[in-house]
């Protein structure tokens, strides 16, 4: 029998398998696009860290940010919306205004935040 060499990386409630193209909160799969999952799992692999938009932009959508592009903030909104839908409780996602975006799980201080982008 071969060992499942799988890779499976976690954030509290939240399970990514990039190998699999599926993401999990408390075991019930989200509805995720390539690109919301590829997002999600560059985040949790970078999980406490500050992770720059440019460098989130070259990992996922594998180019050179231009100037004024949104693409990254507007799925990052995406994700926080699924993730607020599946934990309300929770938030995931934090801003650091002026340098990028850090995943680490923690219980909502505001509620349902998930609609505002930060």
């Amino acid at each position: 029998m071969g060992q499942d060499t799988r890779r499976v990386l976690r954030a509290g409630e939240l399970e990514v398998r990039p190998d699999d193209n599926l993401a999990l909160v408390n075991s019930h799969a989200l509805v995720l696009s390539a690109r919301e999952l590829a997002l999600l799992t560059t985040l949790v692999e970078e999980q406490g860290r500050v992770v720059p938009r440019e460098e989130l932009y070259t990992r996922v959508w594998r180019g050179e940010m231009r100037s004024h592009d949104r693409s990254v903030d507007v799925y990052i909104h995406k994700l926080r919306v699924k993730l607020a839908d599946a934990l309300p409780d929770r938030e995931f996602i934090h801003t650091h205004f002026g340098f990028g975006y850090r995943l680490e799980p923690r219980r909502s201080q505001l509620g349902n935040t998930a609609d505002t982008i930060r």
